[in-house]
């Protein structure tokens, strides 16, 4: 019998039962359209992370305090103050693979403006930090050196800390906020930058000379970290390895002993989050990928009872020269027929659901070509696999007992 035959029987006996055909669909529907939409999630959300660790620079390299602490082991405080202002002014004077350094350091408060204020933290830095960053001044200026040398009660603000302290819109140059009753006077804005891919808010930042931070606020010498930027991404393994030779001798690290200090690269950051994203992609993507495995279930199930329910005809069709491989081959073509068109549907939904998503979560997806072949390869081996055991017990079936059947 020929192929086109089988399929003209295989559309007839579906169409003479819509409704549990449609609900048998209903399984791989509701499983395509979830593997899709989770793949779109974790590609959006990784793509996403990429993209912003892009825009904070790919050459930046970040020096911690400390040993490296991935395996969660609490240090003793006085391991997380190793950095000083002279290991930052070595490494600015010394290295040839960074081109610029600024020292960073921290605390948390309220920002006060006359009647209004505002939670967060104000952090010390040089003016290289832009740079590194990729921030820029959108009013006003930055601090200098005179700033820095003479710890200037001086800072320059994010939209965000702009927008909660002036809240009637007036210029925030020249005015002086304060930050845990210390008057800070302000002399540039930044440029907005929004939220990154972790819901960070970017604007939400003040930036302050780091000496003025250490003394007037802190009353510490050491620094909590270090931002360098490589001359190139190129460039980042030979810098990150100068600045650890400039920290291990400026520490009287002897060789064989373990880092005082943690040197990491925006590099090793994007690799780290890519891993993690694609894990949780595939972790969100097997749990899908269930709802296949149950509508393939269905699906096997619905054949069993079309075969039982079909015995007779399948005697007669086997009494007038229908070999095993026909009868095989007209239930194989159902169960496919009824997985690649729930398939297809479920991919219409599947990026209807992810645009959605995007609309009213405002959630970053993707959605890539991969993963609406890998859908339908995925339906099409359901159907082969779910539909072959049904359509394999039909083709074996004894004509005789089959037609005797009631």
């Amino acid at each position: 019998m020929s192929l086109i035959n089988l399929l003209k029987i295989a559309l007839r006996a579906l169409s003479n039962n819509k409704m549990r055909a449609f609900l048998t669909m209903l399984g791989i529907i509701i499983g395509v359209a979830s593997v899709i939409t989770m793949l779109a999630i974790g590609q959006g959300s990784k793509q996403s992370i990429q993209s912003q660790i892009a825009e904070m620079g790919s050459n930046m390299i970040m020096i911690s305090p400390g040993a490296d602490r991935r395996g969660g082991v609490r240090q003793d405080p006085s391991s997380m103050q190793t950095l000083k202002i002279a290991d930052y002014e070595d490494i600015k004077a010394n290295s040839t693979y960074i081109a610029a350094a600024s020292p960073n350091t921290s605390s948390g408060g309220q920002f006060i403006y006359g009647n209004n204020n505002y939670p967060g933290s104000i952090s010390g830095v040089s003016q290289e930090y832009l740079t590194i960053r990729q921030l820029t001044v959108e009013d006003g200026d930055i601090f200098g050196d005179t700033e820095i040398n003479s710890s200037a009660k001086v800072c320059v603000i994010g939209k965000t800390i702009a927008d909660n302290l002036f809240t009637s819109g007036e210029n925030p140059i020249g005015k002086v906020i304060r930050f845990n009753k210390i008057p800070f006077r302000i002399i540039g804005t930044l440029k907005s930058k929004g939220y990154n891919s972790m819901g960070q808010d970017q604007d939400a930042i003040v930036l302050a000379p780091y000496t003025t931070v250490m003394k007037r606020i802190q009353a510490v010498t050491y620094l909590q970290g270090i931002f360098c930027s490589a001359l190139t991404e190129d460039y980042t393994q030979q810098a990150i390895d100068e600045v650890s030779s400039i920290l291990r001798k400026n520490h009287k690290i002897a060789e064989g002993d373990d880092d005082d200090f943690h040197v990491f690269s925006q590099q090793e950051l994007s690799t780290m989050m890519t891993t993690t994203t694609d894990l949780l992609t595939v972790l969100l993507a097997c749990i899908a990928g269930i709802s296949l495995v149950v509508g393939g279930i269905g699906i096997m199930n619905i054949m069993y009872v079309s075969v039982t329910e079909r015995t007779r005809e399948i005697g007669l069709r086997m009494s007038v020269g229908a070999r095993g491989i026909d009868i095989l081959s007209q239930f194989l073509i159902e169960s496919v027929l009824i997985s690649v068109t729930g398939g297809i549907i479920g991919v219409a939904f599947g990026i209807g659901f992810s645009y959605a998503v995007k609309t009213i979560v405002q959630w970053p997806i993707a959605i890539e070509a991969w993963t609406v072949l890998l859908s339908f390869a995925v339906c099409t081996i359901t159907g082969i696999f779910f539909g072959y055991y049904p359509a394999k017990k039909a083709a074996n079936l004894d004509p005789i007992d089959a037609l005797r059947y009631e």
